[in-house]
């Protein structure tokens, strides 16, 4: 029997002065609000989305690179209304059809965090 219950974040990183533009992406664009995060954190910089269970923590690291390999997969009600969403706010997206089972598609966040959007098909 597993004692594991679900995973309660994603962490991805970010350089210093990022928050704008996260903010902008996964609030403006993704759609997750911005939570909080608790002050003892909040002084350490770096900014948290929710929305649907979902949660991804922006932590601000010291000579940043980007996740272009290790990603989140997250699951998305409309995957060509969300591809349509990043291309019109000048995201590049990149399909892939290899996963049985789920459309899905590959986005960087604006650091150049890799993500993965995926649906399952009917």
């Amino acid at each position: 029997m597993t004692l594991l219950a679900g995973i309660h974040h994603v962490q991805l990183a970010a350089p210093h002065g990022a928050e704008a533009r996260m903010r902008d992406f996964y609030v403006g664009i993704l759609g997750l609000a911005e939570v909080p995060k608790p002050p003892v954190l909040a002084a350490r910089g770096g900014i948290w989305f929710a929305a649907q269970g979902i949660q991804i923590h922006i932590g601000v690291e010291d000579g940043f690179r980007p996740a272009r390999k290790a990603h989140p997969g997250i699951l998305v009600r409309d995957l060509g209304a969300m591809a349509q969403r990043l291309r019109a706010a000048g995201h590049e997206i990149r399909p892939d059809d290899l996963l049985p089972g789920f459309r899905r598609f590959y986005v960087d966040d604006p650091v150049g965090n890799r993500l993965e959007l995926l649906e399952p098909v009917a």
